[in-house]
């Protein structure tokens, strides 16, 4: 008999050619480019709860090792996810940035991934609509502005610094450039040449830089944040000032339009465990730090220092809401920089066809399944700003 390619059958039938696949992938990756944040082999082994599984034998989940991705690495090691998915089997993958987690999710390799709000927008833009769709929030906040503590700074004038990001058009980069337009001062956005020299530097790279004194400063995320402050930083510009009632979103949770379309089960299951992760570890803070931390020296081969974790947890909001009006703002800061990318990966060149970022940005949101599991739960809705999959006329 053959089987529908809509049928949970068929599906379950193809996950063992395409687990195959996709291990490959990330191996030839991990070998050839730095993929991800282990060594080779770099996906974990799946790991299962009881139960029947549910329409699909298996879901790969994707996250970074830091503090903004507290709700999968605590929810992965508390076993949230496992019992949510019963006898589906649940596989990690690890990676350095949203980039790599990106074209993870675009070739198959995971289903569903935890990244920044800029590679969400660009993964969007690039592949039409096509590519992903966020479907719940995770983290606020925990950004900030530090410079070196030796450094001559009057008030918040950093014009002749060298000033980190870690990477051009990535979110913070984007929220550096903004903030400099604000005060009047002039950086060419693609170089990065200016009053103020922004450099681009990997997250990993920018703490070593800090302390060499090869650069005055950066503008991250925690725990890097932290990290500078203990290496001699202060803070000069927290952005969580800079937003109306202190909230913008830092981290999303994205999926596969393919994978929400053939196991939506699947995803309500993974984001029950995120939202009951995300209500344990506020509840439980002391013991969700140590989990945390716990899983990020599994991952790493390190856990943060005590005081760079207090610091990083303190300024980093978890949350199931994607706060869309916020990430459709970020948009459209991008766009106006010529750093929002559109189809096949070309900068917008400031001002995106179709009616600016908020139009191009229509069915980026599908939070449908999300607000069927804060319902189950008796909380309220989370909204969309307009972005959801009902206003893109699809």
């Amino acid at each position: 008999m053959r089987l529908s390619e809509r049928s949970p059958a068929f599906h379950r039938s193809r996950r063992p050619l395409r687990a195959a696949l996709a291990l490959l992938l990330l191996l030839f990756l991990a070998a050839g480019c730095g993929y991800g944040s282990r060594a080779p082999g770099a996906a974990a082994a799946p790991a299962v709860g009881t139960g029947p599984p549910l329409s699909a034998d298996e879901v790969s989940i994707g996250y970074f090792a830091n503090v903004t991705h507290a709700t999968p690495l605590a929810g992965v090691q508390k076993g949230y996810f496992t019992r949510e998915l019963g006898g589906t089997r649940l596989r990690t993958q690890v990676f350095n940035g949203g980039p790599s987690a990106l074209e993870a999710l675009n070739a198959g390799a995971v289903d569903i991934a935890w990244m920044g709000p800029s590679p969400a927008v660009n993964g969007f833009l690039r592949s039409e609509g096509r590519g992903l769709r966020i479907v719940s929030g995770a983290a606020s906040g925990g950004v900030a502005l530090v410079v070196d503590g030796d450094a001559k700074v009057r008030g918040t004038d950093i014009r002749g610094l060298r000033i980190a990001t870690p990477e051009a058009g990535n979110t913070q980069d984007v929220a550096l450039l903004h903030w400099i337009g604000e005060q009047g001062w002039e950086v060419d956005p693609r170089t990065g040449r200016g009053d103020v020299t922004v450099v681009r530097q990997s997250s990993k790279e920018i703490p070593t830089s800090f302390r060499r004194g090869a650069i005055d400063g950066a503008w991250v995320p925690e725990p890097v944040a932290a990290q500078l402050v203990a290496a001699g930083g202060r803070v000069l510009v927290d952005e969580s000032d800079l937003w109306d009632g202190g909230t913008f979103v830092t981290a999303l949770v994205v999926v596969s339009p393919s994978f929400l379309a053939d196991h939506p089960d699947v995803v309500d299951a993974v984001l029950r465990g995120s939202v009951r992760t995300n209500a344990w570890l506020k509840s439980h803070p002391a013991e969700g730090k140590t989990a945390v931390n716990s899983a990020i020296e599994a991952l790493t081969g390190r856990p943060l220092e005590r005081g760079v974790l207090d610091a990083a947890w303190r300024h980093v909001s978890l949350t199931d809401d994607p706060l869309a009006a916020t990430l459709a703002e970020e948009a459209d800061r991008a766009d106006r920089l010529g750093l929002l990318h559109g189809a096949g990966g070309t900068p917008s060149g400031g001002g995106t066809q179709g009616g600016g970022a908020e139009a191009a940005l229509r069915g980026i949101f599908d939070l449908r399944p999300l607000n069927r599991v804060l319902a189950q739960q008796g909380e309220p809705a989370v909204d969309d700003a307009g972005l959801g999959v009902a206003g893109r006329g699809t």
